[in-house]
């Protein structure tokens, strides 16, 4: 490339200043030996102009409520956001940036979650950033509409994205993009980087489709804006636009250059996921008519241009205090509501509110689907917490998710609390985590257990980040019957519990299933999954048994001996499988003890010695029963212990079937007691 063309509609210190983040991004991903300089380069000049005259932000107060959000999907082009942090005044300094993708460092190889910092969201994995910013502007459709008052329009932000080819060829944008346009989500803002350029090469190689149409056929409104990522009067031009935009989404297809500058690597997949290189690094700095020889070069004119941020950021900051003192005194409680919200506080007595369910209902054994009493628990929670909002994957009358007398949030409703994701798994599995990590809201989201599968992506982004996600997840076995193996759930327990951060509550009933929504709706540490059946269980005698309410333990002793011969271990449905084969056994003499063990991570978090007062060290006997594989079970039950469970996937029959065909039964429990103790 010869000399470098200088961006259009910027003053000469703008321009020093997007030329300083082009380098600041070279030079960091050069020290690193590893990282992607291309993006952050072409990128630059729009992405100060956002920040600089658009974007509403305090870096004196990272969470102010009433930010902008600001989601980099293509989290691979990090340093453009670390740049901008430093530049503009956040907790940031010139040696974070040198410090790029070292150990303990601020500003790794992708963006992870740190509003305290500025970070809004953890991206990297393709897909999921603009999947989060959909979430976002679901939660401040709601919040808006909750709190706002004529003249008092306190939760008035956008959400604004950057994100390139890759989001947009992952199946998740396109799950999350759809949906938005359905729910005319005119607060979302997304700036498609458009460089042509992939690891593989050019884009042109797997990807030639009309994004544009395909973008306008979602109903969203789409701005082009062609040339080489440099003409920042028709940029500014399209930020403007959107802002007058109504009932659509945007999309600002922006063509830009990868390496931007770069005399040999400009418009390369070399410049996408490597270093530029020592020589070509300096030869773009002559290029663009700096020192060749300097590294994190911050001209003396930039840091105090760019850090007008921080004073800008105060006066928006101090202007909306100012509009909140007034609101309060107008709306009072709406107001002490707002306080509370942001601060995560939960004020519901859910010891009052929790439906009990007794093991004897009009003089009968009573049974009730764990996904059901899910269900009815909602019904009388969900009215006193009006900052959770529910959904489904078109699965509502199958999950239970949807409580008595809620509005559904569509463009016409934005006061419904119920999403309506249509068969859009992983895409509600990201939604659920942006609207989680809005400041003031949560969301649960439920589809069938083995569809986990196809959201594990955005499971596992939301441990990684700590979000406070809630999954719900119905027919969590082959207690689902006739569906059959392409829907039982099988090796689904371990594959979860697999990750870490995240917990998996399995509850053996109805009333254990109320227990596990009080504790997650009070556990904000990270993200929760609940399994729940399909079939009926037998609701476990509270006036008999342990209370369920021990279920926030992870695992307590049900029922059985202070001095047992035999543990019996298990979770959910099959709980009660060892209930009845700890009563043969103890009608045949044999000291057992039944361990109900909804958490393995909750329990894991307990002292030792309330881990070892429940599965007793001395006890060696023991036998799990769980209607899935095996993997995992070991850490319980030990070299000598004997597992019942799935060994194959399922098949098609009505469940008891399942059940006695794949020998998970008490008699099958009983026989592998009386097997360990040689009985």
């Amino acid at each position: 490339m010869g000399e470098a063309v200088r961006v259009k509609g910027v003053s000469e210190l703008d321009e020093l200043c997007i030329d300083t983040i082009r380098f600041l991004a070279a030079d960091a991903v050069q020290k690193a030996k590893a990282g992607h300089p291309g993006m952050p380069m072409g990128l630059a000049p729009a992405a100060y102009t956002l920040w600089m005259r658009h974007l509403k932000f305090n870096p004196a107060n990272p969470k102010w409520f009433n930010r902008d959000r600001f989601v980099l999907s293509g989290g691979h082009g990090c340093m453009l956001l670390y740049s901008l942090l430093y530049l503009t005044g956040y907790d940031m300094t010139l040696d974070d940036l040198k410090n790029f993708r070292q150990w303990g460092s601020k500003t790794p190889g992708h963006p992870e979650y740190k509003p305290d910092l500025g970070i809004e969201a953890t991206t990297g994995p393709l897909g999921q950033g603009i999947s989060n910013a959909v979430g976002m502007a679901i939660a401040q459709k709601y919040t808006a509409n909750y709190f706002n008052r004529d003249g008092f329009p306190v939760v008035d932000y956008k959400i604004y994205v950057t994100c390139g080819d890759g989001d947009l060829e992952e199946g998740i944008s396109s799950e999350a993009s759809s949906l938005a346009g359905h729910l005319a989500l005119d607060n979302l803002i997304v700036i498609y980087d458009d460089n042509h350029i992939s690891i593989d090469g050019v884009t042109g190689l797997s990807f030639t489709e009309d994004t544009a149409k395909r973008y306008k056929a979602y109903g969203w409104n789409v701005i082009e804006v062609p040339g080489d990522g440099n003409d920042m009067v028709m940029f500014d031009k399209a930020l403007k636009k959107v802002k007058r935009t109504k009932d659509k989404p945007t999309l600002i297809k922006l063509r830009t250059h990868i390496a931007f500058g770069a005399p040999t690597k400009h418009d390369t997949a070399e410049a996408h996921g490597s270093p530029l290189g020592e020589d070509e690094i300096k030869a773009a700095k002559r290029a663009f008519g700096w020192d060749p020889e300097k590294t994190f070069n911050v001209p003396e004119q930039v840091l105090p241009h760019t850090r007008t941020a921080i004073d800008k950021g105060k006066r928006a900051e101090a202007s909306w205090n100012r509009m909140f003192r007034k609101y309060e005194a107008a709306n009072p409680q709406l107001a002490e509501q707002f306080k509370i919200a942001v601060e995560n506080k939960v004020t519901v007595d859910f010891d009052s509110l929790l439906p009990k369910f007794d093991a004897i209902k009009e003089g009968k054994p009573n049974a009730i689907a764990t996904r059901s009493a899910s269900g009815k628990t909602l019904d009388v929670l969900m009215p006193q917490m009006p900052f959770i909002l529910g959904g489904s994957a078109d699965l509502t009358p199958s999950n239970n998710t949807r409580w008595k007398d809620v509005k559904d949030f569509q463009p016409a409703s934005r006061d419904g609390r119920y999403i309506r994701f249509g068969v859009r798994e992983h895409g509600m599995g990201a939604i659920l985590s942006g609207i989680s990590i809005s400041g003031m809201t949560r969301a649960f989201g439920g589809t069938f257990l083995t569809f986990s599968d196809y959201m594990r992506g955005a499971v596992r982004v939301s441990a990684v980040s700590k979000y406070p996600t809630i999954f719900v997840w119905t027919h969590d076995s082959i207690g689902l019957g006739e569906d059959g193996p392409t829907h039982q759930a099988v090796e689904h327990f371990a594959a979860l519990r697999a990750i870490p951060n995240f917990l998996v509550i399995r509850p053996a009933d109805a009333n254990e299933t109320a227990q596990a929504w009080k504790f997650i709706l009070q556990y904000h540490e990270g993200p929760v999954g609940i399994l729940l059946t399909r079939q009926n269980v037998p609701v476990i005698d509270q006036t008999k048994y342990a209370p369920a309410a021990n279920l926030a333990k992870g695992a307590y002793v049900l029922t059985g001996a202070d001095k047992p011969e035999v543990l019996l271990l298990a979770t959910g449905s099959e709980v009660y499988l060892a209930v009845e084969a700890y009563n043969k056994l103890s009608a045949e003499g044999i000291k057992a003890r039944v361990v109900s063990m909804p958490c393995w991570e909750l329990f894991e978090k307990q002292s030792k010695e309330y881990r070892d007062s429940v599965i007793l060290p001395d006890v060696k006997a023991r036998v799990a029963v769980e209607a899935g594989v095996e993997l995992g079970w070991h850490k319980w039950i030990g070299d000598r212990g004997i597992f019942i469970g799935m060994h194959s996937f399922g098949a098609s029959a009505p469940y008891k079937v399942c059940f006695e065909k794949f020998g998970i039964t008490a008699d099958a429990v009983v026989a592998a007691a009386k097997k360990l103790l040689g009985k």
